[in-house]
């Protein structure tokens, strides 16, 4: 073996030349192209040569370096490799860090890792409730690499029957938590709450556990009707109502639009991504009521329907339009149902499906077609919106 301590910490301090610097025994000073430098100790195992880092100069002195070589020349005199000897110690402390991980620790890591990208902070809350509710109580002390079948069945069970949807979707989140965790290596093997091949078996098809309801609809033969009393009321949130009921769009949308997102001119109204329930910029196109609707709006900036103090209305707003005409059974929501129902029940009506889901910014269910389908089919969504609202101002019409 080759003389050591070659190396002095002066000369280490002044080291310039990129390029290797032998303290001897295998250790190395390593001096980059760019001045860094490093401790790597070299080495022959088995016939095969071998480099293994020791850490940066900054953080190790010339003597703790040696104290690491000679620590790794002792392994070889013993037999053993010195870097399969680190990567077990390292998976042993990955283990035992692990072992004291819990399912609420990994919970919290991951809502913090990707709220940021869900659309608002209820979401993250729906998140953080649903957990703190049903799983918390029975898994969440306990070590994420433990949880089994048998626990997730034992959080999903009392609710499945229950409360269906709030068990489905809680447990695509026990899911999405514990591939998180295994990811990040606090847990090994199969996710065990993952639903095809596995949970299937063990719990009932939620679509035939309970009917989901949806938002109460007004029936599309009924809408002329209401839309002819609708247009007799005054008021900014009895013409949101009417906006959104022609452009069939969600109330926070049109809660939240703005004059800068209309252009009267080409008959568009461009709903930002940041808006959007999907996260994607829609594009609606105006309709004559609609545009007419517009034109006569008091305010020509800012919200094209402000609340107090110019503030958005409130989520609550289009829904008081409704119990005051005494319509307390249909929501605002519903008339996107009723929309949809219309657009496939009506006679003489032949939109195709994908032009109807676009107008209501809805993604394609199935991922070939919407792969091949990547525009949002707006020259033909102009017929559509202008059909609709025809059909819904037909009172007016022949009224005149």
């Amino acid at each position: 073996m080759s003389p050591i301590n070659r190396l002095s910490a002066m000369s280490v301090h002044h080291a310039k030349t990129p390029g290797y610097h032998s303290d001897g025994g295998g250790l190395v000073l390593q001096v980059s192209a760019s001045g860094t430098k490093s401790w790597i100790f070299r080495y022959r195992f088995d016939g095969r040569r071998h480099e293994m880092g020791l850490g940066s100069c900054a953080l190790v002195s010339l003597v703790r370096a040696r104290e690491l070589a000679q620590s790794c020349r002792q392994l070889l005199m013993q037999g053993c490799d010195p870097l399969s000897e680190r990567r077990q110690v390292r998976a042993a402390r990955q283990a035992e860090r692990a072992r004291h991980t819990t399912f609420d620790q990994c919970a919290a890591a991951y809502i913090q890792a990707h709220k940021s990208a869900w659309r608002n902070a209820k979401h993250a809350g729906q998140w953080t409730r649903t957990l703190s509710t049903y799983v918390t109580p029975v898994i969440g002390a306990l070590p994420v690499g433990e949880i089994d079948t048998d626990h997730v069945v034992k959080v999903l069970a009392p609710i499945w029957a229950t409360k269906t949807e709030t068990a489905t979707r809680l447990r695509g989140r026990i899911e999405s938590i514990l591939d998180w965790a295994t990811v990040s290596k606090f847990r090994q093997g199969e996710n065990p709450a993952r639903w095809r091949g596995h949970l299937d078996y063990l719990l009932a098809n939620p679509n035939k556990v309970t009917r989901v309801k949806n938002f109460p609809a007004l029936p599309w033969p009924q809408m002329a009707a209401l839309m002819a009393e609708l247009r007799q009321r005054e008021g900014v949130s009895a013409r949101a109502l009417e906006f959104a009921i022609l452009t069939a769009a969600r109330s926070g949308e049109v809660r939240g639009a703005r004059w800068d997102e209309v252009d009267l001119t080409r008959r568009l109204w461009t709903v930002p991504a940041e808006r959007m329930k999907a996260r994607r910029e829609h594009r609606v196109p105006l309709s004559d009521a609609v545009i007419a609707l517009l034109r006569v709006l008091p305010n020509q900036d800012g919200l094209l329907f402000p609340g107090q103090k110019n503030q958005p209305l409130s989520d609550m707003s289009l829904s008081a339009v409704l119990r005051r005409m005494g319509r307390k059974e249909i929501t605002v929501h519903g008339f996107r149902s009723t929309f949809r129902d219309w657009a496939v029940e009506a006679p003489g009506n032949s939109f195709p499906r994908e032009v109807c889901e676009h107008a209501l910014a809805h993604s394609l269910p199935d991922r070939v077609e919407a792969a091949y389908q990547r525009g949002d089919l707006f020259v033909k969504r102009i017929a559509l919106m202008q059909a609709w609202a025809d059909y819904c101002l037909a009172n007016d019409v022949i009224s005149d």
